[in-house]
């Protein structure tokens, strides 16, 4: 367990560097735009007449495994 006096410093360390993931995804926005997500094979899409049902079942493990390596190396 932390203790109590190195929570601020912790917690000001978390926001720069959300800080800088908003930024450097803002800059790449027009980029990311081109990536397939949302698209990818393994994607459940149903349509019956003007319905719509989409599950993005491969998005959500692509983007599950990312996050999870990049928590994993800034807690290293």
């Amino acid at each position: 367990m932390t203790p109590r006096h190195h929570l601020p410093g912790q917690m000001q360390k978390t926001l720069i560097v959300l800080g800088i993931s908003l930024l450097v995804a803002g800059l790449a926005w027009p980029w990311l735009g081109a990536i397939p997500f949302g698209r990818l094979p393994g994607d459940i899409v149903i349509q019956r007449g003007n319905v719509r049902f989409y599950f993005p079942l491969t998005t959500m493990v692509v983007v599950s495994g990312v996050l999870s390596l990049l928590v994993w190396f800034l807690r290293r």
